[in-house]
């Protein structure tokens, strides 16, 4: 009788442990993709700012990612994700073409 008493509370210590397994906020986990896209965005934009050559609208496609995947549309935060992330990079490139822009006299 004891040792069922002790397996019961050990199942539901461990039944209990997964109920708030997304995050803190009882939000579901952001989905691992979704996580993954967003951080290269983060990073690409990051890259073309240490030019001065951040793109106007790379942050706003992060910050509505980061939503849509706090809401749970995956498709609609991996495509602003992907978004960014090409913006980031794209600036990068100009910012490396511009390097040596200006007027040569």
């Amino acid at each position: 009788m004891k040792n069922m008493a002790v397996l019961t509370g050990a199942l539901l210590l461990l039944g209990c442990a997964g109920i708030n397994a997304g995050s803190e906020s009882g939000k579901p986990a952001m989905d691992a993709s979704v996580q993954k896209a967003i951080d290269e965005a983060v990073a690409a934009n990051k890259k073309a700012a240490s030019l001065g050559y951040e793109w106007r609208d790379a942050g706003k496609f992060i910050e509505e990612a980061t939503k849509a995947a706090e809401e749970g549309d995956k498709e609609k935060a991996l495509s602003l994700a992907n978004k960014a992330k090409s913006e980031g990079e794209l600036a990068y490139q100009q910012g490396m073409s511009q390097k040596n822009a200006g007027p040569h006299f």
